[in-house]
């Protein structure tokens, strides 16, 4: 399988601190991939690094082939941040298609795209008068709509409840069934067991680039949760001894 993203020897320092240190990792094309951490530990940077938005000071992104922020990957990656990035004094749906006319989609592929993010009941709604989750999920629906070949996603479920957030890690998977590269982030670690991969970052370094069966197996136990707990402590015996 060709890997979507590769990351090198990433190095990113933001006022005068570490915040990335020497990240090398993979990405599998047609995957979904779940970057997993503690707030704070640098997977928003490693995203925007991987978007191309943020500057870096030493190492290489390369994402479906080419240099991470080139002018070709506009329309092959989709971006979800955090913070909703839609117009609030707009409706769901017009939302959706104003960002499908950028990309030159119809009106029912956007849509179709609100629906495929559980707001079809919602559609005719100001943004602004809706909750944070679905905020959230109305700017999921203006990235789908692109129909993007990697969709990188910082923390898409939170504040979805339960069966939301199976939902939406179902229509991932349909995504990557279908050929797209998913990169998800998450602080949750019970959403860890819904990835074909993960990258566990902890205090801008990578702590494990793997299965997670992989990962349980390199921890010696069943609970992932668990296991990124040992895998962290033996992260750092082994940088204190290097130091």
């Amino acid at each position: 399988m060709v890997d979507a993203i590769a990351v090198r020897g990433l190095v990113v320092d933001r006022g005068g601190r570490r915040v990335l240190d020497g990240i090398d990792a993979v990405v599998p094309g047609g995957s979904v991939t779940g970057l997993l951490g503690p707030s704070g530990s640098g997977k928003t940077t490693l995203m925007r690094a991987i978007v191309g938005v943020q500057v870096i000071t030493a190492g290489a992104v390369t994402v479906l082939g080419q240099p991470a922020g080139s002018a070709g990957l506009r329309h092959r990656v989709g971006y979800l941040t955090q913070a909703p990035s839609v117009y609030a004094d707009l409706t769901v749906r017009e939302n959706a298609r104003y960002f499908a006319t950028l990309h030159g989609r119809g009106a029912d592929e956007a849509d179709r795209a609100v629906a495929d993010v559980g707001l079809a009941a919602a559609a005719r709604q100001l943004v602004g008068n809706l909750s944070g989750g679905q905020r959230s999920r109305a700017s999921l629906a203006c990235v789908l709509v692109g129909d993007p070949e990697l969709i990188v996603l910082d923390e898409p479920t939170v504040g979805q409840d339960p069966v939301l957030r199976a939902d939406l890690w179902a229509r991932f998977h349909e995504l990557a069934a279908a050929g797209t590269t998913l990169l998800v982030s998450s602080h949750v670690m019970d959403e860890a067991a819904r990835c074909d991969r993960l990258l566990l970052i902890r205090a801008g370094r990578l702590v494990a680039d793997d299965t997670p069966d992989a990962v349980r197996s390199a921890a010696g136990v069943d609970d992932l949760d668990e296991a990124f707990l040992r895998l962290i402590r033996a992260a750092e015996t082994t940088q204190a001894g290097e130091a």
